[in-house]
């Protein structure tokens, strides 16, 4: 019996012992060649990799100020991974737990991964807080697909501590390759405590970081606890910041009694719209307390706030200034379960701000997002065998700046295999783009795998704006012809058209019918009936090009084909003469 629970025991420590072998490799992000923490505005001249004021603040700043910038709250490292476990150890120079809120908020990391499809999704695993801390994140993937390419993931860092030193660490033989910060201009949220995370369960709970999640945009978190005051010297910086939109959401921290509101705010709006007249604030409203309904006195102290607060609203209106908001307490609709103290919200709470935000946020940018799936903007990685996405987003974005393209050709691998630049790994009909379409400025927007969705979030991320293109031809849809009706695809198509003509309003718009392909030839046609009705209500445009590629009984002419969607040289051949016929048409 003696040996049969030693031998039990031997068993129990094999893993332990086997993972103690187990190779890791370990990277160092503040080593890395290009900067990878998201989230700070001022990457190259930081003093710490993990800091998020620059470290000629710290002689403009109240020195309170300048110490809870060494607080890592609203940074993350977004990078692609196959490994089964991602660890990571990382050192703290503060506290690990505040009396209103935990460890793993205060001190903690949180890891969420995206799926093909472009879903969050979030992963667990086992950890260690302490001045030596770490985290051991276990990966629910054991697909080849995953251990062939990986994932997109991105660590949220702690909210309330410092870092002094973070690795990443990965078992031999897997890869990480780290992702470089977003191109496409971020958000800037200045405000107090409940802006910098406090009192979220965990990182990833900072509304910041929700809201992040959601917008899939860059958030630069400006939250100082207790000292969120709409003070100049922050202000100023504010401006350095070539931001998508600002939110000040500091009344919080000020008081009817010491502070004049109504000075601050005005003062504040008018400095960031002097040096960035065109990018949209936000003027977040006083939430309230927990104990809205039974302590008068605590809502006379907000109530005064909220007032100024709108009466600066109004004035800067009435003296011209645009692209103004409100975020009223209403519309963020606190109740007293949403908190954890007075006035610091839980996970629910936290939850419901960045809801108020993100509504408020998408009405102002434009990036509106429906019901159905067709009209719910998303990334993707279907195709990660053969390229990414995001890559190729960057690409696109970094080529409109240096040569801004004549003519956009957007749709999915159909459109990417033709050829042209961005290069592909694909490039099926190269010298008919090259003789027939580059002639003309046309560029090549097509991703493998897209759907009318992938493309939405790509005209709402950045991908037409900057310039003023001559015409946009938009050729998606065969991707959703297995998942969506025809009906959700022509919605779809509706809510991308209007997107597109919101930021190119003088460019010519096409609309291209879904092309036709092996055993789907009568569906297609059905739909391209629907597709055409729906250009003429929209006043664009429209063409079948498709028609060469069927034989006289209207299927699908295979030798045009490599795959029975693709086409082939000859196929693309085809498809082009009938593109110029089409733009010549419309031009004359």
């Amino acid at each position: 019996m003696k040996n049969l629970w030693l031998f039990a025991f031997i068993l129990f420590l094999s893993p332990i012992s086997a993972q103690e072998k187990t190779d890791i490799k370990w990277w160092n992000p503040a080593e890395h060649e290009f900067p990878v923490i998201s989230g700070q505005a001022w990457p190259n001249e930081v003093e710490s990799h993990f800091h998020r004021l620059p470290a000629r603040a710290e002689q403009n700043v109240r020195k309170a100020v300048w110490n809870l910038s060494k607080q890592a709250a609203g940074l993350s490292i977004r990078f692609w991974s196959n490994a089964k476990n991602i660890r990571v150890k990382y050192t703290l120079k503060g506290g690990l737990s505040l009396p209103h809120m935990p460890a793993t908020g205060v001190s903690g990391l949180d890891l969420y991964g995206k799926t093909p499809h472009g879903d969050w999704i979030r992963h667990w695993g086992f950890y260690s807080l302490d001045k030596e801390s770490s985290y051991t994140f276990t990966i629910d993937s054991d697909t080849e697909t995953y251990y062939q390419y990986g994932r997109e993931y991105q660590l949220f860092l702690p909210l309330y501590n410092e870092i002094e030193s973070l690795e990443i660490g990965i078992e031999d033989g897997s890869f990480l390759n780290p992702l470089p910060i977003r191109k496409e201009k971020p958000i800037v949220a200045y405000g107090t405590s409940i802006c910098q995370g406090a009192c979220a369960s965990r990182p990833g709970m900072a509304w910041t970081n929700i809201l992040e999640r959601k917008l899939d945009r860059s958030i630069i978190n400006l939250g100082f606890s207790g000292n969120g005051r709409l003070e100049p010297e922050l202000i100023d910086l504010m401006t350095e910041i070539d931001a998508k939109l600002y939110i000040l959401d500091c009344l919080p921290n000020l008081s009817p009694n010491r502070d004049n509101t109504q000075l601050l705010v005005l003062n504040a709006v008018k400095r960031l719209k002097e040096k960035r007249p065109h990018t949209p604030i936000i003027l977040t409203a006083h939430v309230g307390y927990a104990d809205d309904f039974t302590n008068q006195e605590n809502k006379d102290r907000y109530g005064p706030l909220n007032e100024d607060l709108e009466n600066a609203f109004n004035q800067l209106k009435s003296e011209g200034y645009t692209d103004i908001f409100l975020l009223a307490k209403d519309s963020i609709g606190l109740g007293f379960d949403s908190f954890v103290d007075i006035i610091h919200p839980n996970d629910y709470g936290m939850l419901q701000y960045a809801d108020a935000y993100e509504q408020l946020i998408r009405e102002i940018l434009n990036e509106h997002k429906g019901e159905i799936s067709t009209t719910i903007p998303k990334t993707q990685s279907r195709d990660i065998a053969v390229y990414q996405w995001e890559n190729r987003h960057q690409a696109i974005l970094e080529g409109n700046r240096q040569n801004p393209p004549k003519i956009c050709l957007f749709g999915d691998s159909i459109i990417n295999f033709w050829g042209g630049e961005p290069i592909s790994s694909i490039a099926n009909g190269a010298d008919s783009w090259e003789g027939m379409l580059s002639p003309l400025g046309i560029r090549n927007f097509g991703y493998g795998w897209d759907r009318i969705e992938n493309v939405l979030w790509r005209v709402q991320h950045g991908e037409l704006d900057g310039f003023e293109a001559e015409s946009i031809i938009l050729m998606i849809g065969t991707n959703n012809l297995h998942l969506n009706t025809d009906s959700e695809i022509v919605s779809g198509l509706q809510n991308l058209i209007q997107a597109i003509k919101i930021r190119q309003p003088k460019s010519q718009l096409h609309l291209i019918g879904i092309l036709p392909r092996t055993k789907k030839e009568a569906r297609v046609k059905e739909i391209n009936l629907k597709i055409a009705e729906l250009a003429q209500l929209e006043s664009i445009p429209y063409a079948d090009i498709g028609s060469p590629l069927l034989l006289e009984n209207r299927t699908l002419n295979e030798s045009l084909f490599t795959d029975g969607l693709h086409p082939n040289a000859e196929g693309y051949r085809l498809l082009a003469k009938q593109l110029v016929s089409q733009l010549q048409k419309v031009s004359e």
